[in-house]
């Protein structure tokens, strides 16, 4: 045993009682207390001392920064309602000239991309046997004519002998036969000489009318026959787009609307054109609705088998107010915006009129003009903050 065990035993034997140690019980007074002191600092004291340190700046009300771009001043406006169209422009006007006459070919004056004006030579046909056919006409046409003229003094002096009654009707008559049948005879070589003349014409190939030369078909040298092609003349002063739109906006398509194209290869430019003309039939491949669309081209910027985009106007409200289609919100109440007035964010309740080009959405009701509502999706923002507006 260790020496205070072999103590304890002595003094039970000896009948001696033990000294009880108090200092335990006294610390854990000391350990309760302090801990009710620690509660009562906590809940009690220490907010009070704090609340009582924070600065006036601390204890202000937050205010929402909000910048000009993601405002917006409600202002009337033009809207519209616009449907998407695509294609390729074509010349409007485009003329392949073929050769009227056979023939071998002497000159071609015109290449590809040369501009020709109304009635210029742009290809001679050899002329040489269509004067030979012509000159043979007039002669045959000069023949008749003088064989009429000796036919018809005979008949006259026929009418006169049988006016004097020296002659029989058969002879007038017959000598009315022979002025008839030369007088046919004479028409019919007159319709060759104009024949002939109108060939000896159409082997000089004329620009129909002012535009460009786009295709070169034939060669001096080479010999064509009627119909062959010779050169191909396009008028690029005014252009047509011939666009497809989707088959359910066809009721809404009318000539004359208004649409604005914006062409591949010219960036930053929107040419204006017209409608000018709507296929009543759907393509049944594509299930889209032909629209063509007339362009006034006079700087000739546009030029054939270009590709576009169109926007037709099909529907105009002036004087509106809209907002981006973002800017509208929805709670269960129903759609609203929210306008800053006096530095603080207030619900406006709203009534909508359908989408519009541009992603805007038109407001009927429940905002007016010169009012400055938010326009960006912040959802952050709600009705009652206090905001400030700053720029970037």
């Amino acid at each position: 045993m260790s020496k205070r065990e072999e103590k304890r035993a002595r003094m039970d034997r000896e009948g001696l009682a033990r000294k009880r140690r108090k200092w335990p019980w006294f610390v854990l007074v000391l350990l309760i207390a302090a801990g009710a002191g620690y509660y009562y600092y906590i809940t009690e004291v220490a907010p009070t001392a704090d609340a009582s340190s924070e600065t006036p700046a601390e204890q202000a009300e937050p205010v929402m920064q909000v910048n000009q771009q993601e405002l917006s001043v409600l202002a009337p406006q033009t809207l519209q309602q616009t449907i998407r169209v695509i294609g390729t422009i074509a010349p409007a006007r485009q003329a392949q000239l073929s050769a009227q006459v056979s023939g071998r070919i002497e000159t071609v004056r015109v290449q590809p991309g040369d501009s020709v004006s109304k009635d210029d030579v742009l290809a001679q046909i050899d002329v040489e046997t269509l004067t030979l056919e012509l000159q043979q006409a007039r002669s045959n046409a000069d023949s008749a004519r003088a064989q009429l003229s000796l036919a018809s003094v005979q008949l006259e002096r026929a009418q006169q002998l049988i006016d004097r009654g020296v002659s029989t009707t058969s002879s007038l008559d017959e000598a009315q036969s022979t002025v008839a049948q030369l007088r046919a005879s004479l028409s019919a070589l007159e319709d060759q000489v104009a024949g002939a003349e109108l060939r000896l014409r159409n082997a000089t190939v004329r620009a129909p009318y002012d535009g460009v030369i786009s295709a070169r078909s034939a060669e001096p040298g080479q010999y064509v026959s009627i119909g062959a092609p010779l050169v191909t003349v396009v008028d690029l002063t005014k252009v047509e787009m011939r666009a497809s739109a989707a088959v359910g906006s066809g009721a809404l398509l009318e000539r004359g609307q208004t649409v604005a194209i914006r062409v591949d290869g010219i960036p930053g430019q929107t040419f204006e054109g017209i409608v000018a003309r709507i296929n009543p039939v759907a393509e049944e491949g594509t299930r889209t609705i032909p629209v063509y669309v007339q362009v006034d081209n006079a700087d000739g910027v546009l030029l054939g088998g270009m590709f576009g985009v169109g926007q037709i106007v099909v529907k105009e409200a002036p004087g509106s107010l809209a907002v981006p289609a973002e800017a509208l919100r929805e709670d269960a109440e129903g759609h609203h915006l929210l306008q800053i007035a006096e530095g603080r964010l207030v619900r406006r309740p709203v009534e909508t009129d359908g989408d519009w080009a541009g992603g805007l959405t038109r407001i009927i009701s429940g905002v007016e003009a010169g009012q400055t509502v938010v326009t960006a999706p912040l959802p952050s923002l709600t009705d009652g903050d206090a905001v400030e507006i700053v720029e970037d």
